[in-house]
């Protein structure tokens, strides 16, 4: 796997950077931890990063101390692109926490221009509606998966109840009550016979 992330670090890290330097702001709050290394393992890349005096970031040097160890499931990176603040929770982090907490903003507000960077190659109208189409696309997605969810879920709890719903656990628990109540009733009558 060493062989794999040291072929990605090099784009990760002009992409990344092409990101900060559009966004001043983040370039100003990663100045203050320069010299640290951050490494994120997304299920077999690792890539680890250095943290310029800049605010820019170069692929760390092989052997360099870990400040910060991030750990990411492949299987999180949809909800991460959708910024679903419960994917943000299931990262896990080790290491300096006042580094992890700059990420981590980083992550939730940081966001890339893709329409600015169409609009260069292709022309403002050809890049508009490009990025018109992949917002479309991405909502359709969310909506068609939110779509799906619910609709496994109703066939789980209604059609072939895998799943109970949260009435007819409330019944049972009702019924359960009642049932406990008869016994002990139950109960004091066979007592005075």
């Amino acid at each position: 796997m060493e062989g794999l992330s040291a072929l990605l670090p090099h784009p990760a890290t002009a992409a990344l950077n092409h990101v900060l330097r559009s966004t001043p702001v983040a370039m100003e709050r990663l100045r203050k931890h320069a010299g640290r290394t951050a490494v994120f393992h997304v299920g077999p890349v690792t890539l680890a990063f250095t943290i310029q005096t800049t605010g820019e970031l170069t692929p760390a040097l092989p052997g360099v101390s870990r400040d910060l160890e991030v750990r990411i499931s492949p299987f999180l990176l949809p909800r991460l692109a959708a910024h679903d603040e419960a994917a943000y929770r299931e990262i896990g982090m080790k290491g300096d926490m006042e580094l992890a907490h700059e990420v981590s903003f980083l992550a939730r507000h940081l966001t890339w221009d893709f329409e600015e960077d169409l609009s260069k190659v292709f022309g403002d109208i050809a890049a508009h509606r490009m990025a018109e189409g992949a917002r479309g696309l991405a909502r359709w997605t969310r909506d068609a998966g939110l779509r799906t969810a619910q609709g496994a879920a109703e066939y789980w709890t209604e059609e072939s109840p895998l799943i109970a719903s949260r009435v007819k656990v409330e019944d049972y628990v009702r019924e359960v009550s009642e049932l406990r109540d008869a016994v002990e009733r139950l109960e004091k009558r066979i007592e005075r016979l």
